[in-house]
């Protein structure tokens, strides 16, 4: 275990979920979404927003009859592409849950993050072809300005009407995760008292999709969809791409006790680490996974032991889930085989940045419901994926701490620790 400062032990802020918003394939209520990951009803389906063409992958999970009308003035939605949609939908859906006055704040003590890795790529491409088509005359201002990566949390944040601060960060497939941990650090370090935390992705655009499926990063899977992604199984051949959006509001306790919150669960802690070893491939022995864990476990004052349930990247790609269960191992040591295991992207698809924020949402519900989602379509396990991995039906069981993992490109890794509230 690597040594370094901790939190005070007893003068520590804690940190509570208290809204949830969810757009996802799988669902855009968290009744939805929660049961179709528990009874591991996939998304996943033929591509249908472009012609996938001569594409080695054909697959995607796709949000469905999408109407931003439903979330948002449609002024809003007509000069906006789905990736800030999604965002501007789920985050307002999470403030409407933890049944949120902001007038009742003190605007300074409110702050925002938004995660994204590919925003607004529609907007490029839009702006592009207006240049193309009609030249630099029809060529509008603001084009630039909702291009770039920061106008979605601008965007959140005048809708809502957040007025502390917001910012958005970029960490490609760990984008969620680092957002819901900043969001702890400032609670924590009373910087604010509610964080408006999460992240979303729309990646469904044909270049993105083409380049991936390109990389080999990609299943190639011809037979049903939903039997597409195997994480580690001996026929996984890589994930299958996924948009949608995922909001949390983040309190601290008292705050949240104070005004009669419905509590989910606690965030406990984060930990990051960059392997700085190749831009696609993993470190082989999981050492970018292993101090992700380590980092975060000791900010959240916890022991290996103590740990119930993972949600691992698991994106159903050999090297990085082999790599991936190595770092567990390495981290956790023993307590590794006592640790339930399931990925939840064969139901929701890989939705890049907006992954780990989705699957905060599902470690909150893991712990408050005390139910393990299973990992489906595992029939022959690699030999060296040897824990406990749940499947192929959930397991009803009290977890008291869960962790989720991502991975992004260029060696990020980023861990996530939730526990049941009260514990």
């Amino acid at each position: 275990m690597i040594s370094g400062p901790r939190f005070a032990d007893n003068s520590r802020r804690r940190v509570v979920i208290t809204g949830m918003g969810v757009i996802a394939p799988n669902g855009r209520d968290l009744t939805t979404f929660w049961d179709s990951v528990r009874f591991g009803r996939s998304a996943i389906g033929p591509l249908t927003r472009f012609d996938p063409a001569d594409s080695p992958s054909k697959l995607a999970a796709e949000v469905n009859d999408w109407n931003p009308a439903e979330y948002m003035d449609g002024k809003i939605a007509r000069r906006t592409e789905r990736s800030l949609q999604y965002a501007l939908a789920s985050a307002t859906l999470a403030v409407r849950d933890a049944d949120l006055d902001l007038s009742k704040i003190d605007p300074d003590r409110v702050g925002l993050v938004e995660g994204t890795s590919l925003s607004n790529l529609e907007i490029a491409y839009r702006a592009r072809a207006t240049l193309d088509e009609r030249g630099l005359r029809a060529f509008g201002p603001t084009t630039m300005l909702l291009g770039y990566v920061g106008s979605g949390s601008a965007e959140i944040a005048q809708m809502i009407g957040l007025r502390g601060h917001s910012l958005t960060c970029s960490s490609s497939s760990s984008s969620g995760n680092d957002a819901l941990g900043y969001a702890l650090h400032m609670i924590v370090h009373e910087e604010v008292d509610v964080m408006l935390a999460g992240a979303a992705e729309a990646p469904l655009v044909d270049t993105v999709f083409f380049g991936f499926a390109k990389s080999h990063a990609m299943s190639r899977w011809g037979g049903a969809p939903g039997e597409a992604m195997k994480p580690f199984d001996m026929a996984g051949d890589g994930f299958v791409m996924a948009e949608g959006g995922a909001f949390l509001v983040l309190e601290e306790l008292s705050h949240a006790l104070g005004r009669g919150a419905r509590i989910y669960a606690e965030i406990l802690g984060q930990g990051r680490a960059c392997e700085a070893y190749h831009p696609f491939a993993p470190q082989a022995d999981g050492w970018g996974v292993t101090r992700a864990i380590e980092k975060a476990l000791r900010q959240a004052q916890i022991g290996p032991d103590e740990i119930d349930y993972i949600n691992p990247h698991g994106t159903a790609n050999e090297l990085n889930d082999i790599a991936e269960i190595r770092g567990i191992k390495n981290a956790l040591g023993p307590a590794a085989r006592r640790v339930a295991i399931s990925s939840t992207k064969p139901v929701t698809g890989h939705p890049l940045a907006a992954a780990g924020a989705l699957e905060a949402v599902i470690l909150a519900l893991v712990v408050s419901r005390q139910e393990i989602p299973p990992s489906l379509n595992l029939t022959n396990c690699r030999p060296e994926c040897d824990l406990d991995i749940v499947s192929p039906v959930s397991r009803p069981y009290p977890a008291r701490i869960a962790l989720s993992l991502n991975s992004g490109l260029g060696g990020k890794n980023s861990c996530l620790v939730i526990g049941r509230y009260p514990r």
